[in-house]
């Protein structure tokens, strides 16, 4: 099995970026996804700069895949879209139909985002002959979902699970982050980047709810699949995805990489998911 960093899903600044994949690139993970998938209008690093981070990282043993955002809203989106796909060298993770659209017409294998929503094994297929190399999972679909898949689809292309990371659970037209700072959208002066993590959203008696990142809502703690390493992969999930974190990133790939080699499960350190354990 596979250890897979996902893409960054929150908004840092252009240096912490570079420092935070310059030490991941020494870390024990076999696949690094890079790109902006959630904001279009955060442009720390813009399409050469993600680039010459992947042919800087690709040096070091492990595939790096570009990812596209969840949601295309502008044909200046699509643009850039266009742009990544094209970029002759690296595959591409799509999290948005057009993206899927795009890559057939060029015969380009993909691999496909959480966010393309594959609930059937139609959908699966008619992906597969358009490309699809690797699927990753809705955050909703767990063991029983992954076992009828395999059951039925014994040629299925590689299986992607979000392992730890806060879940993302819903994109929107809106900023959630500029409308809780009392800020439009256009005018949001992104301030995302105060929010490393995420903004903590809580219920009215203080009780802990989601996590808001932008035009993106995510769960307020974070998923830890860590004592399910065995059981995902007596299953059929090849790819286990860890997603960015402002500190403590290093820790949970070794972790990880420490219960996949010695097969000792470690102890939970963030919530487990309810989807997984919902889904057998």
């Amino acid at each position: 099995m596979q250890l897979s960093l996902g893409p960054l899903q929150y908004f840092w600044p252009r240096e912490q970026v570079f420092a935070f994949y310059r030490k991941a690139a020494l870390w024990p993970v076999d696949i690094i996804y890079l790109g902006e998938s959630v904001c279009s209008k955060r442009r720390e690093l813009g399409f050469k700069d993600w680039f010459r981070l992947a042919e800087e990282l690709v040096d070091h043993d492990c595939e790096v895949v570009l990812s596209s955002l969840a949601l295309m809203e502008a044909e200046s989106e699509v643009s850039q879209l266009i742009r990544l796909i094209e970029n002759q060298r690296f595959m591409v993770e799509a999290n948005d139909i057009s993206a899927v659209q795009l890559l057939k017409e060029r015969n380009l294998p993909f691999v496909g985002g959480p966010t393309l929503n594959v609930y059937n094994q139609a959908t699966l297929r008619l992906l597969v002959e358009d490309g699809l190399q690797r699927l990753v999972l809705g955050v909703e679909q767990g063991p029983r979902e992954i076992k009828a898949v395999r059951e039925a689809f014994p040629e299925m292309p590689e299986l992607e699970v979000i392992g730890w990371g806060r879940l993302p659970l819903a994109f929107s037209a809106r900023c959630f982050t500029a409308r809780a700072l009392g800020l439009g959208k256009d005018t949001c002066g992104f301030r995302c980047v105060d929010y490393p993590e995420g903004l903590p959203l809580s219920t009215r008696d203080g009780q802990p709810l989601l996590t808001v990142n932008g035009i993106q809502l995510q769960s307020a703690d974070y998923c830890d699949l860590g004592p399910e390493v065995g059981e995902a992969r007596q299953i059929g999930v090849d790819c286990l995805r860890i997603y960015p974190q402002a500190e403590g990133t290093e820790e949970v790939v070794r972790r990880f990489r420490l219960a996949l080699e010695t097969g000792v499960l470690p102890p939970r350190n963030g919530t487990e998911n309810r989807y997984w354990h919902a889904g057998r």
